[in-house]
């Protein structure tokens, strides 16, 4: 019984989490949404659809396909591991598991989180965050040693990049 109940709570805490594999998540379940109810049935018309629906993606959604084999130019394939259980109508959390198993760049997948630059306190960013900044603005900073020279940085050039609305 202690063993059943341990096995239990083990499968509830490594249920994978939506902001663990965003953009997994996020592909299948706009893919699912765009499958009529006779594409659902087989795995080969999933896979010629998501063929279809790779062809006009962009940015970390393209990666996904790419990683997949949804795009002529990847390398490999593992689309039956999409197309079969999305045939038998599995959650995405169960499909996007499954994925993971077969390659582990799939979760390692992010989206890039936007900044909003009037209310965040730049000394709580990362010296990333900062540097990403300046380079959105199409300016470098070549002195900068220190985190707090990327903020003096950012601080002199924000009145001419964040026009103040009155």
């Amino acid at each position: 019984m202690k063993v059943y109940f341990l096995l239990s709570f083990l499968a509830a805490v490594s249920a994978l989490k939506k902001e663990d594999c965003e953009v997994c998540f996020n592909v299948l379940d706009t893919f699912r949404a765009t499958l009529t109810e006779d594409q659902l049935k087989t795995p080969a018309k999933i896979e010629d659809a998501f063929r279809k629906y790779c062809k006009g993606t962009k940015g970390k959604d393209n990666r996904f396909c790419y990683f997949l084999g949804g795009l002529e130019e990847s390398a490999t394939s593992i689309l039956g591991e999409l197309s079969k259980p999305l045939s038998w109508s599995l959650p995405t959390e169960k499909i996007c598991e499954k994925l993971k198993k077969k390659d582990n760049q799939i979760c390692e997948l992010r989206y890039e989180k936007s900044i909003d630059l009037k209310s965040v306190n730049l000394k709580k960013l990362k010296v990333r965050d900062l540097k990403k900044i300046l380079s959105d603005w199409d300016e470098e900073c070549e002195d900068c040693l220190e985190k707090g020279d990327f903020i003096r940085k950012i601080e002199d050039l924000k009145p001419k990049y964040l026009k103040s609305e009155l």
